[in-house]
Formats: C-alpha cells, sequence, structure tokens
C-alpha cells in the first residue's frame, strides 16, 4: 500500500491503532497482485527520462506494465543507456515496435551511437540501406561504406559539402577525406564560403578559410578586422585586390555591411568594385541588391539590374521579383520568374504574379490560362486568381458520411488511443509523431475519417492537419472548424473584428488547442504573451486577471481581439497591416508601408520576414474559407487586402504599441 494512504489512515481522527490495522489489511492489495499502471506513475518516469536519471526511471518502469504508454517507458531506458545498450534487447524492441514511430527513432539513434563509436559490424547489419533526410545518419553511413568500399565511396559525400549551414560532425572526416584526395578544390572551399555568408553563417565562413591552402588564405588579421566592423572595412577598401583571397573578404564584408545598410554599403562598394573581374563585380552586386530588396530600398530594382549575369539562388530570385513588385517593374517580374528554375517559377506565388505581369503587358489570353490553372487551388493565390478573372470563390466540400460503428472502431485502435492519452499527458511532439504514423497511408475517405475521430476528441490540431492531407475529396468544415464558437464569436463582435478573421487568425496560432504554450511563452488559443496578456487587463478593467487564467478560451478571446482592434485602429484600419502587427509586431507592420499607395497583395508578399509574409497569406485566406462555413456575406480577398497608403498619410502614428511580447515599439517619423 502506498506511504501516502497510510498515513492518511494513521491521521484519520477518533481511529484507534487496531481499527487502522484493520483498515489498511483490508485495503492493501491481495498477495501476488500488481496494482493497476496510473498516469500519475507515467508522468513520474517522464520527468525522470527528461532528467537524465536511470535509475529512477528504472524503479518506475515496472509499475508501468501493461499500461497504454508502456513503450514508451522502455523506449526511454534504452535511449538513456544507447551507448552501453544489449543488441538483443535493441532488436527485440526494434521488432516488437515495428512499423511505429519509436521503433523508427530508436533505430536512427542506435546507429548513430554504433557509428560514432565506429561499430560497423552491427551498424552494417541494422543499416536499412536509406538514410532518408537524416544527413547525420547519411555521413556515418557513408564512413562504413568508405571502409566497406574504398574512397569512391566519398563520392557521395560530396555534394553535402555544398550547404550554407553547419553539417553535423559526422561529416567532417568524409570532407577532410575528400580533401586530401583532391576530391574538394581551392574553388569547391570558396563556393561553400560564398554560401555560408549568404545565409548569415559567419561563423561557418571564417572557419571555411582554415581548409584553404595557406598561400590563399587571407592573413587573420585582416579577417579580425573585417569582423570587428564590416561597414568601416568596406569604406576604407584596403583589401588585397590582387588575390583571390582579398577579394572574396572584401565580398564578405559588403555582404555583411549590407545586412545593416545596403545602401551605405552599396555607395562604398561603388569605389571599388571597378577593381575586381566582371564576374566577383556582378556578385556583389548581387549581395547589395539582395540585402536592398529585402530592406524594401525602391533602388533595389534597379540594382539587380547591375547584378545581370550573376547566379542567383532561390531567395535572391524570388527577392528580385519582390523588389521588381515594390516599383511595379512589370517586366522585370515577368524576366525575373522567366529566369527561375522551373521548380520554382511553378510554385503558387510567381504562376500568379506571371500572370498579373502578362496582363499588365496586353497578353490577356496567357494571363488567363495562368488564373484559370490557379483558380482551383485552395491557397492564397487560389482566391486572387479567381478573382481576377470575376469570380466569387465558394469551397465545396463533399463530407464522408461514416457510420457510428466505423468511427467507434477507429477511435478504439491502439495508436489512436496513445495519441489522445499522449496529448492529455502534454507530450504533444509525441502525439504528433503518433498521429504521423496514424494517417501517413490512408486515402481521402480514410482520411476524412480519421479527422473527424480527431476533432471529436477534441485534437484539433491533428483533425486540420488530417483533412489538409486529401487529394481529391475534401471536408473544408474538417480543414476549417468552429470550435469555441461562442467565445470567439462574441470577443469578435464586442471588439468590432469580422469574425472570419478572428476565427482565420486562431486557426493560425493555436489550431484552436486552448492551453497549448509556446516555445517563446505565448499561451491559448490567440497565442498571448503574459506581458502583453496584463497590458490588456489593464485596459478592459480585468483586476481578476492571472497568468494562469489565460488558457481559458473565453479570456483568451477576449484579450487577442482586443489587441487585435486596437492594433487595426492605430494601422489605419487595414487588415493586412494588423495581421501582420500581430505577428512580427506593429512598428514593423508600420516600417514595411511604402513611400506611395500599394496594393495589400504586393504588401503581403514583400513582408521582409518569412515567417510573417507566410502567416499573413494563411490568415487572411483563412478568413476567406471562415466566412463561407460562418454563412456570413463574402468578402473578396482583395478587398481584404486593400490599399496599403504610405505611412502617416492619414495622420495616424504607431506609438508605444505593445507587440505580443509585451515590449512597447515606437516609430519613427
Amino acid at each position: 500500500m502506498p506511504t501516502m494512504r497510510i498515513r492518511s489512515l494513521l491521521d484519520f481522527a477518533g481511529c484507534s491503532a487496531l481499527m487502522v490495522l484493520t483498515m489498511t489489511l483490508s485495503l492493501a492489495p491481495a498477495q501476488g497482485a500488481r496494482a493497476e499502471p496510473t498516469d500519475a506513475d507515467f508522468a513520474m518516469a517522464r520527468d525522470a527520462f527528461h532528467a537524465g536519471d536511470a535509475a529512477k526511471l528504472d524503479k518506475f518502469a515496472p509499475r508501468l506494465k501493461g499500461h497504454l504508454l508502456e513503450s514508451y517507458v522502455e523506449y526511454w531506458q534504452l535511449r538513456l543507456k544507447l551507448d552501453d545498450a544489449d543488441p538483443d534487447r535493441v532488436r527485440s524492441f526494434l521488432t516488437r515496435r515495428a512499423g511505429g514511430p519509436l521503433a523508427d527513432r530508436l533505430r536512427v539513434e542506435w546507429l548513430k551511437s554504433l557509428g560514432k563509436r565506429g561499430q560497423w559490424t552491427l551498424f552494417a547489419a541494422e543499416f536499412p540501406g536509406r538514410a532518408g533526410d537524416d544527413t547525420e545518419l547519411a555521413c556515418y553511413a557513408m564512413q562504413w561504406q568508405r571502409i566497406r568500399d574504398g574512397d569512391a565511396a566519398l563520392d557521395s559525400a560530396r555534394p553535402l559539402w555544398f550547404s550554407g549551414q553547419e553539417q553535423p560532425e559526422s561529416c567532417q572526416p568524409l570532407f577532410a577525406a575528400l580533401l586530401a584526395l583532391g576530391k574538394l578544390t581551392s574553388q569547391d572551399v570558396w563556393t561553400r564560403y560564398r554560401q555560408a555568408h549568404e545565409a548569415g553563417t559567419f561563423r561557418l565562413a571564417v572557419r571555411l578559410l582554415d581548409w584553404l591552402p595557406a598561400n590563399e588564405r587571407p592573413p587573420q588579421p585582416e579577417v579580425a578586422r573585417v569582423e570587428r566592423n564590416p561597414a568601416q572595412a568596406l569604406a576604407k577598401g584596403d583589401f588585397r585586390w590582387a588575390s583571390r583571397g582579398g577579394r572574396e573578404l572584401a565580398l564578405y564584408a559588403l555582404d555583411r555591411a549590407a545586412r545593416s545598410d545596403a545602401g551605405s554599403a552599396h555607395d562604398a562598394w561603388t569605389k571599388w568594385r571597378s577593381r575586381v573581374p566582371d564576374p566577383e563585380r556582378r556578385y556583389g552586386n548581387l549581395l547589395v541588391a539582395y540585402n536592398a530588396a529585402r530592406q524594401l530600398l525602391p533602388s533595389a530594382n534597379a540594382w539587380y539590374r547591375e547584378a545581370e549575369g550573376a547566379s542567383q539562388n532561390d531567395q535572391q530570385q524570388a527577392w528580385h521579383v519582390r523588389a521588381a513588385l515594390r516599383v511595379l517593374a512589370w517586366d522585370d517580374v515577368a524576366r525575373a520568374i522567366d529566369a527561375m528554375p522551373e521548380e520554382q517559377a511553378q510554385e503558387p506565388a510567381w504562376r500568379y504574379w506571371k500572370a498579373r505581369a502578362l496582363a499588365v503587358a496586353g497578353k490577356g489570353d496567357d494571363a488567363t490560362r495562368l488564373y484559370g490553372s490557379l483558380a482551383t487551388e485552395h491557397h492564397f493565390y487560389g482566391f486572387l486568381a479567381a478573382e481576377a478573372l470575376g469570380a466569387a470563390v465558394m469551397p465545396v466540400s463533399e463530407p464522408l458520411l461514416a457510420d457510428a460503428s466505423a468511427l467507434a472502431a477507429f477511435g478504439a485502435r491502439d495508436d489512436v488511443q496513445r495519441v489522445i492519452r499522449l496529448t492529455a499527458l502534454d507530450l504533444r511532439p509525441e502525439a504528433q509523431r503518433e498521429w504521423f504514423y496514424v494517417v501517413r497511408t490512408l486515402d481521402d475517405d480514410s482520411l476524412l475519417l480519421a479527422a473527424e475521430v480527431a476533432r471529436r476528441n477534441g485534437l484539433y490540431d491533428r483533425s486540420i492537419n488530417t483533412a489538409e492531407r486529401t487529394q481529391r475529396r475534401h471536408d473544408f468544415s474538417l480543414r476549417y472548424p468552429t470550435p469555441y464558437r461562442a467565445e470567439i464569436g462574441a470577443a469578435a463582435r464586442d471588439n468590432q473584428i469580422d469574425e472570419a478573421w478572428a476565427f482565420g487568425l486562431a486557426r493560425q496560432e493555436s489550431r484552436f488547442v486552448a492551453d497549448i504554450m509556446s516555445s517563446a511563452g505565448a499561451v491559448g488559443l490567440m497565442q498571448l504573451m503574459p506581458a502583453t496578456a496584463r497590458w490588456v487587463a489593464r485596459q478592459i478593467g480585468r483586476a481578476d486577471y492571472r497568468v494562469t487564467s489565460l488558457d481559458r478560451p473565453e479570456l483568451n478571446a477576449q484579450m487577442g481581439n482586443y489587441y487585435l482592434h486596437y492594433v487595426l485602429v492605430r494601422l489605419d484600419g487595414m487588415p493586412v497591416l494588423a495581421t501582420a502587427a500581430y505577428n512580427a509586431g506593429p512598428g514593423r507592420a508600420q516600417a514595411w508601408r511604402g513611400a506611395a499607395p500599394m496594393e495589400g497583395a504586393i504588401y503581403a508578399e514583400t513582408i521582409p520576414f518569412n515567417e510573417t509574409r507566410d502567416y499573413v497569406k494563411k490568415v487572411l485566406s483563412n478568413a476567406m474559407f471562415y466566412q463561407a462555413q460562418l454563412g456570413l456575406p463574402y468578402v473578396a480577398l482583395r478587398e481584404r487586402l486593400g490599399v496599403v497608403t504610405p505611412r502617416g498619410a492619414n495622420g495616424t502614428l504607431v506609438e508605444d504599441v505593445p507587440d505580443r511580447s509585451g515590449n512597447s515599439t515606437k516609430d519613427s517619423p
């Protein structure tokens, strides 16, 4: 019998020692019987694993025999001792749990452990023949293949070198061998050096210089001088222009300086660029143009013309289009899209903007064909394309009429029950991985069945994710559900917010998981930071507000919609600006406005932050679906986007507007 239970009996007032003893014995389990495993014990085991306490985990494991999540406890035990694990025990787990997420994860981690320790015989026996997208495992596999096949196996490692990001430690011996055998050249090092500083991984770029022969490497004092102050180094122009190393260091300084102030970097670069060969000059012009485009400088499009002939990566090409859009240079928009690789040019954004450019050029039939191909797709550009054709898009659902027995049978599956229990125990990443394995091979009808089961169990994020996976049969009531309709609807009305917009924002923020908390600390349906919530509580006179109440849907919806209305009013009543402000802060949303009126679609397309740009498009397209779901009057997406007036054009300035981190943002005039 648990100690706490015995103590509670001993403390019971009025009980004699004999009575207590009798009660204790009567409540004790029969000899040889074992108490049922509990979620409380599982939570203790989880905490022991997260603390790395193998001894404590081993103590709880026997109590959890027969628990629905027993496999997780066994997995955690193996993970904590993986370097010393008995191979037979690992194989037993992989066999018993085959086809599930835990077996696949354990196999990968075990293979990495074997590779790290050089146990290649075991590695060869267990490696499944492919590493998927796991670069660390792929490099261990190449190390083993080199042992088996010789240096010819190194050729498959060479493509991994060309990355602007850090590569795993398991890849480094392969790269060193490639360099020693002459299969990586100085040119290859310089190529990756450029990729690294273009990606903003400056420490990697500097370390890559050590891979060069001593006679090609820029002197360390010169590198240190650029690292201290790239803009100052660029302005002085004191580089070894006659050497490759000196010119590459100058281009590195240019890239770093342009990231902070592309205009000043351009002025400094124009003084020195005649001293470098044409290919390097064009590359330097590209670095300036790309950074200027991301800073929304009107000169960016003209500077891209100076970079003509330079090889561009996907991001540089995308920002070429955006720079042209900001100044309505439609011919340049079309040329920049035509210069993209075919796969990139077929992305919805570039198909839409190419159609716009064709329409401006008077090529209406070609534009109509592109609009027509987009108008049947369910996203931001699909709505815009349909509206360009004069159509009002009304998504049509084809729901699955599943009977109660089918729903019950699916919901009773062990893997589905594990998802429900993991979610209840706040193990959301584990629940999401389990659910992925549940639905990964399902056809459309089965996906809709799974989505409905998830919805009925309050797993709205899993329901939405699953319904979005269908290819031909769609149920938009599952993709765009309306839980907490009373709370969100009332909050929207109270704060004069379009209900479809409020739902679209809540869907994007939390997928309607009321008690979710982000890694940054944002809580609930509308993902409010505690500091912002305190500010809102003061504005609306909620003296009873407590941080712990932010997971209450009614309160969270009221506070989120109040804040949305607050920034909407102060950003001239433009939903596209307020949506951007909700994600990135009102100061940034204000700063991204242009010097002339700009259609909202161009504003959204040219938001410099990838996350915010995607967020704004999704929230506003969500609103389009929700107006249909809620039976609201049709409002075109172009109307929702509107025309973004120049900053301050309506006499409204944003001052001391709190963002959702609780910080206030003052804007310059």
